[in-house]
This record gives structure tokens, sequence and C-alpha cells, in this order.
């Protein structure tokens, strides 16, 4: 990157608030450098306005890309968002930060990497122990040879929580002790195979291992668990010389430990020589707030962030191999070190050359169709016999029964089951834990899968988070439902159905806008007549 001169702070802006994300709020208001707090939530930025009155908020990403006197944004959100927001900031001309892991997959890592490149601008991720002063100081002792070759490194993070749903525990957690362990290895791994057991969830997994294999011969593992009785969080560095010890639950003054113990040969027999271990003096700062100057520092000077996009990227190779070792049951998986890039992620079947993403852990039964450019995020579950479209996007935790059919470019939210009997057709919109049901009066005692009756969503409708459609019903072309409406009876081509029961409150244009009494849309300005479904394009 060019170097520039230091000025004053740049101007940031944080994007998601919530559960890490007040953290950089904080961080970012005490070094005088945030300017603006964008969430979804009001509530959650009303709290931040009380905390921090001087500073601004929004509500939509636009208002941040749109501001001049924003540098940077660091960003908290959900990690399926990380990709589309990092995205749109970096062609935006805004630096960037975002929280681990950097992406999903690897090539929307690359994707990124090239465009910051492109733009000449940082992109950072927040592999937060990276900049730690324990874990700092035993970087350097390991570079300077202190614990001469290292044969071994164990991590374990462990807790009572927090546990996740929109996550597993390796992904979760384990991000920062593979970002420790390949910084301590200088290498990337030849082999990773994982195993876990999910308990509380039959698709998540809340405990599981990871084991790393090196060209050099180093080997590693990762336990990490949110259902543990008390909190660990221990890095072991095993060297020829001597061995450390970074324990991040103890006092400041007993973080770094170093373990001058030997291995001894006397008459062919190894024995162990235990010595004293030695307290290495460290100095108390928070990590986050080291993380947070850095952030600054690279974009006011250019510097390479220590955690840079690259960095990013092999974390997430690792992530990745890590689960299909543990969706296959610990089978090892190679990694290679050179990564191709820029080509979506293709089908596991044998002879099938269309392009899709399927994440690793998402479920697809035999005998299903994906078309061209869909995207099938986490934990969701696709039965035999659906047919899905070309260029769809299906959230995480997603059903999507038997025999289903779902058209092109459609868009399921996070936590919807599609029952058999449903039809999609193209361009429906599937807002978050909205509702379908495909028999009228269930009984769990009574079997009536023979009395299914089937729903119709027609081209362009969209379905408002949490509303509910009733079975047997057709619901029109480019019709709005809004959410929380419960729907039970057929809904006309363009109709804006709310309330419970939907009612008809008014009538919709294809591009979004509610249509005024003149039937003329003010934004796409398409006039619309009445016909016998509902309206029609005039």
């Amino acid at each position: 990157m060019k170097k520039r001169k230091d000025t004053a702070l740049p101007n940031v802006a944080v994007i998601g608030t919530g559960y890490w994300g007040k953290n950089l709020v904080r961080n970012y208001a005490a070094l005088g450098a945030l300017k603006l707090i964008c969430d979804k939530s009001e509530s959650l930025l009303a709290q931040h306005k009380k905390r921090h009155p001087h500073i601004e908020t929004c509500l939509a990403l636009n208002d941040v890309l749109a501001r001049a006197d924003i540098a940077g944004v660091a960003i908290a959100t959900p990690a399926e968002t990380h990709f589309t927001l990092a995205r749109e900031a970096l062609l935006a001309g805004k630096h960037v930060y975002v929280e681990k892991p950097l992406v999903l997959l690897e090539n929307q890592a690359v994707e990124l990497i090239n465009l910051a490149g492109e733009q000449r601008l940082t992109l950072m991720v927040g592999h937060l122990l990276q900049y730690h002063p324990a874990f700092v100081r035993l970087k350097e002792l390991a570079a300077a040879g202190e614990l001469g070759r290292i044969n071994y490194i164990y991590s374990h993070r462990l807790n009572l929580g927090k546990i996740r749903r929109e996550e597993n525990i390796l992904w979760s957690f384990a991000p920062h002790d593979i970002s420790m362990i390949l910084a301590l290895a200088g290498e990337e791994p030849e082999g990773v195979l994982a195993t876990g057991g999910n308990y509380l969830h039959r698709k998540i997994a809340d405990v599981t291992t990871t084991h790393l294999e090196f060209p050099s011969g180093l080997k590693a593992h990762i336990f990490v668990s949110w259902l543990h009785p008390f909190k660990e969080q221990k890095l072991v560095v095993v060297g020829e010389r001597k061995m450390a010890v970074f324990d991040d639950t103890r006092p400041w003054n007993e973080k770094l430990l170093i373990y001058p113990h030997e291995i001894k040969w006397r008459n062919y027999i190894p024995v162990p020589s235990t010595a004293t271990p030695e307290y290495v003096d460290v100095t108390e700062m928070e990590p986050l707030k080291l993380e947070c100057e850095h952030f600054l520092h690279c974009i006011t000077t250019g510097q390479t962030p220590m955690t840079d996009g690259r960095e990013g990227l092999r974390v997430l190779m690792v992530l990745n191999a890590s689960q299909r070792s543990l969706n296959d049951y610990g089978r090892k998986i190679e990694i290679k070190p050179s990564f191709a890039g820029n080509n979506v992620v293709s089908s596991d079947q044998a002879g099938d050359t269309r392009h899709y993403h399927i994440h690793p852990t998402a479920i697809i039964d035999d005998n299903v169709t994906i078309g061209e450019g869909t995207r099938v995020w986490h934990f969701s579950h696709i039965l035999s016999g659906a047919a899905i479209g070309n260029n769809c996007n299906i959230g995480q935790n997603v059903v999507i029964g038997q025999d289903v059919v779902i058209g092109n470019s459609c868009k399921v939210q996070n936590n919807v089951s599609i029952y058999k009997g449903v039809t999609l057709e193209d361009n429906v919109f599937c807002g978050p834990s909205m509702v379908f049901t495909n028999v009228f009066n269930p009984r769990a005692h009574i079997s009536r899968m023979s009395e299914l009756r089937p729903t119709l969503i027609k081209r362009g409708a969209t379905l408002g988070a949490n509303c509910t459609i009733v079975c047997g019903h057709t619901v029109g072309r480019s019709a709005f439902v809004g959410a929380g409406a419960v729907v039970t009876k057929d809904v006309p081509d363009y109709a804006l159905m709310m309330g419970n029961p939907a009612r008809q409150t008014g009538w919709m244009c294809e591009c979004g806008e509610k249509l005024p009494k003149n039937l003329k849309c003010p934004v796409c300005k398409k006039r619309y007549a009445v016909s016998k479904k509902g309206l029609r394009v005039a």
C-alpha cells in the first residue's frame, strides 16, 4: 500500500452494535475516532445515543457509505452479512475492519482482498488475540528462538455459553485459536481433521476438537466448547528447549509463563527434567483497544494490518476444511496452500458442472435439483425431490420439503420451513421466520398427509417477517403480505395485506412502493388498472 503521512485520527463508523459491536463503539468513542453508529435496532441506537450523545446514529448502510467524512467502517454484524457489507464499503471508498470470520467462503475473501488492493484501501479482520500483549510477547520469544523448534501446540477455549444458533462452536470460538497457531507456526497446515458433538441442536455442534498437521512436522489441536463448567482460555506451546503457556483467565502478571523443562536422554531412555516456571512481564492493556488503534494507524499510514485479508483467508480455509471433516465424521481433509480464488464453489456431485454454493453445514438429500448461482447457507436442509431455480438465496436454518418447487431469483430468509405442497414462482421473497402450512386441521396422532392443500405464491410476491400463509390459498403476483399478517384467503395480484386475519389495505407496485389512489407509482411511474385478479399493468 502507498505510504501516507500521519494526520489526525480518521473518522470511523461502527456497523452492528449488539453483543460484540458495543465494545467497538466503546473503544472507538474513547479514542475520539467514532463519528457514526449504524444499527437496524432503534432501541440499541437509543442506548448508544444516551451514552454518547455527541455521536450520530443511523439505521441504513447507505447513510454510512454516502458520508464523505467517514474514512473507515468497523463491521460487527452476523457472519453471513460480512461479504456484502464489506464489498459495498470498499466500493464506496471506505477502509474496512470486519469481525471474525472475515467471510464464509474463500472466493468471497479473495474478491475482497483483490478489491481492497485495487482501491488501495485497508482490509482488516478482527482476530483479537493477535493484539493481546501476552500473545505478542509469546510470538517475540518464539521468533527469537527462546523455545527452540516448536513441536506441538494445543489450545483450549471453553466456557458455559454464549450459545449461538447462527453458527456452531467451531465458527464461534475457534477462529482466534487458528489465527494464533498459524502465526506461531509460520506455515499453513497440509491436513485437518475435526470431530465434535451436537447436544442442544441436532445440526449445530456444541463441542469440537480440531487437529492440524503442518509440512514441518508440527502438530496442533484445538478444543472448543460452550458446554463447559468453567471458563478456560489456554494456549500451550511445546518447544524442544522450553514450553510456554498463555492463560488469558489468569491475572496479568501470570498470563504468560515459560517452563524451561527439558527431555534428557540417559542410557537411550528419555527422562523429563522439570524446572521452575518463569513469569513473563506483560504490559496490561486492553487487546481490543490495541486492535482499534492498529486499524486507525493502518488507515492513516497505509501500513498493511497484522491481520489483513490474506490472514483472514488462511484462517477461513482451515475453518472450512475443519467443517468438511466434521460433516464427514472426522475424515482427514487435505489443504492445498495455493488457492485458485475467484471461481464460485461448485457442486461436489460427480459430473455436475453447475456452479452454486452449499455451505458445509447444510444437508442436501439425494434427488435434489439446484440451479446456477444459488446459495444455500448454514444448517439448512433440502429434502429429496425439491427443485430450486437459478440465483436463489436460501438463508440459515431453512427447511425445503419433499417435492417443493422454487423458481428463479427467490430469497428465503432465515428460519423458514417450506413444506410439501408449497410452490414459489420466480422472484418471491420469504421474510425471516414466516410460516407456511400444508394441512388445514393437523393432529399429532392422525396422519393427514393425503389431505395436503396446495399453496401457490405467484411471481414477485413478498411475504413479510413472521407472517403466516394458511394452506390452500394463492398469493397473487407482486402482492405484499405485511409482517405478522395471517393469510386465510386468496390474495389478489398487487394487493397489500395486513393484520390477523389479513385484510387488504391498499395496492403495491412491482417496485415495492405503495400505490396512491390514481394507481400510478410515484417512484417508477408505472401505471396500473383494476382487473378481475386484482391489478394489472396498464
